[in-house]
């Protein structure tokens, strides 16, 4: 049900690939909260992926740019003010990729090579995409800007190989910039830190199936799905999270607070 919850709110949403995406259903749930937006994703990910049917479902415009091009970035956000009419008011950044964990490297001995392209996509896109709004002013007082993470920060889960580091890096350029945003024109800048979710890139990792099922089982009120995810996207883009930045915001049905539960230990029981 639709409350109006972002009538009148501008943005740009990265990273929408196909309908599994946690940024496709964040563009079809901000548009049904009244917000007009800029779809935008690299030209190979657009080449492969459905994004036409969204801008067309949701009518919004798209504007090709890979995130770790600092000129493509300066294109897309001066479009974007031209094409919605004004500032920015929400930006989601949900951009993931490890060539190393692509090719099946094991994290002790990483393709340093691949492990800076997993880098700059996956984390330093973040600090240029921020750089470039605050460059060109193009946020509103109160914006939102939002980058997706994972619990693999903070605690190993070995098959994420150097997504992990990425993501930690991810959470700290969430902290330092939205220090600096926040006194420049009072912008919020957070991560959320989603349940393992059934997505293109999730699907690359090891042993993500059986994963899914063991955060299922730990997790109180189960694995968040990508639905939830954008809804909470949506309440961290309003007005009524205005005073909520800098943290890693962990949306994953309790998993990241439980140590064990009933279900998995009953798992290692006798038999």
């Amino acid at each position: 049900m639709a409350n109006d919850l972002l009538k009148g709110k501008r943005g740009i949403i990265f990273g929408a690939l196909n309908s599994q995406s946690i940024a496709w259903k964040v563009a079809q749930r901000a548009h049904e909260e009244g917000a007009t937006f800029v779809l935008t994703n690299a030209p190979i990910a657009m080449r492969m992926g459905e994004i036409k049917n969204l801008a067309e479902e949701t009518g919004s415009e798209i504007i090709p740019a890979d995130a770790t091009s600092v000129e493509d970035l300066e294109n897309l956000v001066t479009k974007s003010m031209e094409i919605l009419g004004g500032k920015i008011d929400f930006v989601l950044h949900s951009i993931g990729m490890s060539p190393n964990v692509r090719k099946g490297k094991h994290y002790t001995e990483n393709d340093y090579r691949y492990y800076g392209q997993t880098m700059d996509v996956s984390a330093i896109s973040f600090h240029k995409t921020l750089a470039t709004l605050y460059k060109h002013d193009a946020m509103s007082e109160w914006g939102s800007v939002l980058a997706l993470s994972y619990i693999a920060a903070q605690r190993i889960f070995p098959d994420y190989n150097d997504m992990a580091d990425a993501k930690s890096l991810l959470e700290s350029i969430a902290r330092s910039f939205g220090y600096h945003y926040g006194i420049k024109n009072k912008v919020r800048v957070n991560t959320i830190s989603q349940s393992p979710t059934v997505t293109t890139a999730g699907q690359g990792i090891k042993g993500f199936k059986e994963f899914i099922n063991f955060s299922e089982q730990m997790s109180p009120l189960g694995n968040a799905s990508a639905v939830a995810c954008a809804n909470y996207c949506l309440s961290m883009f309003s007005d009524f999270t205005k005073y909520v930045t800098m943290q890693n915001l962990f949306h994953d049905g309790g998993f990241s607070n439980t140590g064990v539960t009933q279900p998995v230990i009953e798992q290692f029981g006798d038999e």
